[in-house]
């Protein structure tokens, strides 16, 4: 019975000691690049070049409020009338992962597609 006792006391001790792996830090990600998070001057050139080269439809005016809460770092508010950019446009912009560029009233917005955050902003992009 001592045996089994010591035994089972010993097993005990042995699984109760943490290893080094569980306390090690887990691997650092790295912070995204800013290049990834923000229109490039390029595509703020090129959109801006597109809306004022030819007539697009007006755009849709936001009510003060709604646009003062949109923001950057900020998810879109909910119910926001947005808009893909038009097809022509968006092929020359260059190819983003993870991110979509959305129109909403007349500003552009870069948007994380898996949380909805706002991550740039071109104010007022689609003049009347």
């Amino acid at each position: 019975m001592k045996r089994v006792a010591l035994a089972v006391a010993a097993l005990l001790a042995a699984t109760a000691v943490p290893t080094a792996s569980v306390f090690a830090k887990p691997p650092q990600r790295q912070s995204p690049d800013l290049a990834d998070v923000i229109f490039t001057e390029i595509e703020k050139r090129l959109i801006r070049e597109y809306y004022a080269g030819s007539p697009h439809a007006a755009p849709d005016n936001l009510p003060p409020g709604i646009r003062k809460r949109l923001a950057r770092g900020k998810g879109l508010p909910p119910g926001i009338a947005k808009r893909y950019l038009p097809a022509d446009l968006e092929g020359r912009l260059p190819p983003r992962a993870g991110v979509e560029r959305r129109v909403i009233g007349s500003d552009v917005v870069l948007v994380a597609i898996a949380t909805n955050i706002v991550l740039d902003i071109i104010f007022d992009a689609i003049k009347r």
